[in-house]
């Protein structure tokens, strides 16, 4: 029998990768499902060790890559991820799996299928740390503008007058720092993976925001964060619990 953990901080994609490897593989055991570095550090060091890891390499506390510079992981693990190709060449380089977000069940069989076919085959500290320098040393290629339209005609918004995008009843938009709002297909989760993180940070599930965008920051109560933002937003503008501790770790680095 098979024990494995799933470490996913979109509840969303958590439970659809759980039911997929459940319809696959009905007799492997879900171990604990957690959404946090903190979290899992705490389930591989203090339960038995499960025989196979999901991890997301971006969580609401920080990139996935920090559990391993902190414990050595006991198992073999695959991360789902949407990074671009530099990253997923990184991964096939040093032996280990991937899925790229959003997880499709062919994927899945097939990353299921090659743990099944190494299991013997030990985790390796030297990959692990040599597959986050790769990504580390790997230059992204991020989205540059957005294609919106407005006045019936198209235009381009280029990323650097972003100030923040945010999602609102099904809805996403851009405002921009002159104010201009325009709204966007893409999804919040997609335009995360499109804008460069030295720039933007995802404060929660339903904003976006630029470092240049925000004007002071004040403690508040349950752990988050208050921001007062340039322009200004309709509403109070907040970074959630989850994240406030990686939003701190971003502005000071």
């Amino acid at each position: 029998m098979i024990r494995y953990l799933v470490v996913e901080d979109e509840q969303p994609a958590a439970r659809r990768l759980i039911r997929m490897i459940g319809e696959m593989r009905p007799d492997w055991t879900l171990v604990a499902q957690v959404d946090s570095i903190e979290d899992a550090t705490a389930v591989l060091t203090q339960q038995p060790a499960p025989d196979l890891a999901f991890l997301d390499v971006q969580l609401a506390d920080g990139l996935s890559f920090d559990i391993f510079q902190r414990i050595e992981v006991p198992c073999p693990v695959v991360f789902t991820t949407a990074y671009d190709h530099y990253a997923i060449k990184a991964f096939r380089v040093n032996g280990l799996d991937y899925l790229l977000k959003p997880v499709e069940p062919e994927g899945l069989q097939q990353s299921i299928e090659r743990f099944e076919e190494s299991r013997k085959k030990p985790v390796q500290s030297e990959d692990l740390r040599e597959l986050i320098a790769s990504i580390s040393r790997e230059r992204r290629d991020y989205r540059r503008r957005f294609l919106v339209k407005t006045a019936g005609r198209l235009a381009f918004v280029q990323v650097e007058d972003m100030a923040y995008c945010f999602s609102e009843e099904g809805s996403t938009f851009i405002t921009t720092r002159k104010n201009d709002r325009y709204l966007i297909e893409s999804t919040i989760e997609e335009i995360e993976q499109e804008l460069s993180p030295e720039k933007f940070f995802r404060i929660n599930r339903a904003m976006i925001i630029s470092m240049d965008a925000i004007h002071r920051i004040e403690p508040h109560f349950s752990s988050r964060l208050q921001l007062m933002v340039q322009p200004t937003f309709d509403e109070e503008v907040f970074v959630s619990r989850q994240r406030a501790a990686a939003f701190k770790a971003w502005l000071d680095r």
